[in-house]
């Protein structure tokens, strides 16, 4: 009985295991692996054969064979040294060839017994190729697997030379010096790789009688080898794009302890992986519960969760999801962004957005905030005339965003990337506005150019014209504004000759268009004419609830130009612009948030109601005016801003206290408090 250590529970090990198994004169002492879950592993404990990590304490002087299935070089080295003289060591790819070798001389003398052709069954039925010759160099035995590696047929090998079949065999070499050779590499003239043992036959009385070889195909091997060195160099790769990534990784195992941080996350969490590696998945939490257990409980993904992280408590999101490998959980990846990083980066693209505008004097339909019904019918009508030529009149009160919505109407349609011209009509001198809208022939008045001059209108040309103002065109500017809407083109001022002109018109005006035809002052042809795409943008006023998003809007363009760093406005503040009427619409928004900014002191981030300018907004609140001149403390003057605030809004909601809860934002129960507290319930 020979005494057997493995050595690597691996591929090899496992093969090498189960061989060993089942032949009779083998026992195997120990399997050793430094991974606990090696296949060989489980097979040993399985059949109560020992395990260990390490093979030291099992070199006795019992110990016959041992078989190094590692494939590491200082593994093998460090064997030889520490090995009994006696015991022998055999590495994986010798020992995997010998170990078949002794099935095949197991099978052999089990069979010896039975008719040739049987030993043929046997030997065609191997997966090694085997060839054999006699003393002459005559093949005598050739195989299936022989036959199918080098791609010569049985019937003509057999009886010839060796040379003859295989120019490249030694086996006449092994005959003449009567060594054996295991595991030479070979290339076939067919390109296969092999691997080949040869090996002299000799009788019972010591006598050569001709050679024999076993060879293996390695050519999948030798793949599979490319292969792995590129999944290692893919490995690599992925361990350096996590570390790079500047999004937070962490991983954990299936008990939910923590496995890898990458550096990204140290930098959001402020956590070491000393304070991560090995310990529960719910230590970098400090706001919330731990995602990695959910989705280990779970096996399901779960993504946009917000909470907060680390000693620095910052707010990220958070998307997790498991790690499942052959239906098994194997653990959890997080990944963690940073909303603080995000929100200054959304607040650092509004501002480079408002350089661009300012530079470029372009807008788009992303530039008019509003949720409302009313504003976004008037953005769906507007983003309805973009897609066709048609001419658009903008209806508005002042300062309610016409020229944004003329921006976005050009940048929308295919003429984007043309001019876009503006004019406002009553900014205009009457005796200048018909030069500078179509132009002037030379010599047409006093003080023409020489060679005249080209109009807006064909400046324009295959772009857009805004025209702003339109009802205070006097009657034979309209004239010429209406030749330019039937037939596409203009006649210069002092000129004869009609100019052809591709144009889209889009006016605007905050006049009762209809009131102005009855009393003469505007043409009824040219009112049908601008009048076939009429898009009614309403009032501040009728959508107050787009008043915070607005005023975040208004707040980063302020901040650019003001060079502040104002974050936002109070509750009581915006509750304050709530409940006004806003007869000068955004544009008296966006002056009031203007002034306020400038109350506030250089250390202030929050533009608070003592800010705003209170002067400013007395024509519909003239109550609000004189607690503000009063000197009073603070809290008393916020106290009276709240009274104010909560008797407004019921008194729009018609008593209805669920409503202005509602509208309040606060809770039914605070709201019956604080009309308590202040005498209106």
């Amino acid at each position: 009985m020979q005494n057997v250590l493995i050595i690597g529970g691996g591929v090899g090990g496992t093969a090498i295991l189960r061989l060993l198994l089942s032949v009779e004169f083998f026992h195997v002492q120990c399997v050793v692996d430094i991974d606990k879950q090696a296949p060989a592993i489980q097979i040993a404990k399985h059949h109560n054969i020992p395990t260990s990590t390490e093979w030291k304490s099992y070199l006795s002087n019992d110990l016959h064979i041992i078989f190094d299935l590692t494939g590491q070089h200082t593994v093998f080295e460090e064997l030889l040294k520490e090995r009994q003289a006696h015991t022998v060591l055999i590495p994986g790819s010798v020992a995997n060839m010998l170990i078949r070798l002794l099935r095949e001389k197991d099978q052999f003398i089990r069979n010896i017994g039975k008719e040739s052709h049987k030993q043929e069954l046997i030997f065609n039925s191997i997966e090694e190729g085997m060839v054999g010759i006699d003393a002459k160099g005559i093949v005598n035995f050739f195989n299936k697997s022989a036959e199918r590696m080098t791609e010569i047929l049985i019937g003509d090998a057999i009886g010839k030379p060796i040379y003859e079949v295989i120019p490249s065999s030694e086996l006449p070499r092994i005959f003449d010096t009567g060594r054996t050779e295991l595991n030479r590499e070979l290339v076939l003239s067919n390109g296969s790789e092999i691997v080949t043992s040869r090996f002299p036959i000799i009788d019972e009385k010591g006598k050569r009688i001709g050679a024999f070889s076993v060879f293996k195909d390695i050519t999948e091997i030798v793949n599979l080898a490319g292969e792995i060195t590129n999944l290692k160099e893919i490995q690599t790769m992925l361990q350096a794009i996590i570390q790079s990534s500047d999004d937070a990784i962490s991983v954990v195992d299936e008990e939910g302890k923590g496995l890898l941080i990458n550096p990204a996350y140290t930098r959001i969490t402020g956590l070491e992986t000393d304070d991560i590696i090995g310990k529960p998945a719910a230590t970098d939490i400090s706001e919330g519960e731990s995602m990695h257990l959910k989705v280990l409980q779970m096996r399901k993904p779960i993504r946009g969760v917000n909470m907060r992280v680390g000693p620095l408590k910052r707010e990220v999101i958070v998307n997790v999801a498991p790690i499942i490998v052959n239906n098994r959980l194997k653990g959890s990846v997080g990944v963690i962004h940073d909303v603080t990083e995000i929100r200054s980066l959304m607040k650092e693209l509004d501002r480079a957005r408002s350089i661009i505008r300012t530079l470029e004097s372009k807008y788009t339909f992303d530039d008019i905030i509003g949720h409302s019904n009313e504003m976004l019918i008037s953005v769906e009508q507007a983003k309805l005339a973009a897609k066709t030529p048609v001419t658009v009149l903008l209806r508005g009160e002042s300062g309610t965003g016409k020229e944004l919505f003329a921006h976005a109407i050009h940048s929308s349609s295919d003429r984007k990337y043309n001019k876009f011209i503006r004019v406002n009509c009553a900014a205009i001198a009457e005796h200048l506005l018909e030069s500078e809208l179509f132009g002037y022939e030379e010599g047409a008045f006093t003080g023409a150019k020489r060679g005249g001059k080209r109009g807006l209108f064909e400046e324009a040309n295959h772009g857009s014209i805004f025209l702003d103002e339109i009802g205070e065109l006097s009657g034979s500017t309209q004239a010429m504004l209406l030749r330019v809407l039937q037939e596409s083109e203009i006649v210069r001022v002092g000129g004869t000759k009609s100019i052809t002109i591709d144009v889209r018109v889009i006016a605007a005006t905050n006049i009762n268009m209809e009131k102005a035809m009855l009393e003469g002052k505007f043409r009824e042809d040219l009112y049908y004419r601008l009048n076939r795409m009429p898009i009614q943008i309403p009032p501040l006023r009728n959508h107050k609830q787009d008043i915070p998003a607005i005023a975040d809007r208004l707040l980063v363009k302020l901040n650019q130009e003001y060079g502040r760093n104002v974050e936002g406005i109070s509750e009581v503040a915006m509750q304050r612009l709530r409940v006004y009427s806003w007869p000068g619409n955004v544009r008296e928004l966006e002056n009031i948030i203007s002034r306020g900014m400038i109350f506030m002191k250089a250390a202030e981030s929050i533009l608070d109601d003592q800010h705003l300018p209170f002067t400013m907004m007395t024509h519909q609140e003239p109550e609000l005016n004189q607690p503000v001149q009063e000197i009073l403390p603070l809290v008393e003057q916020i106290e009276r801003m709240e009274k104010e605030i909560l008797s407004a809004t019921l008194k729009r909601s018609n008593g209805n206290k669920s409503k202005t809860a509602k509208q309040l934002s606060i809770s039914l129960r605070t709201l019956y408090y604080k009309l308590e507290k202040y005498g209106l319930a």
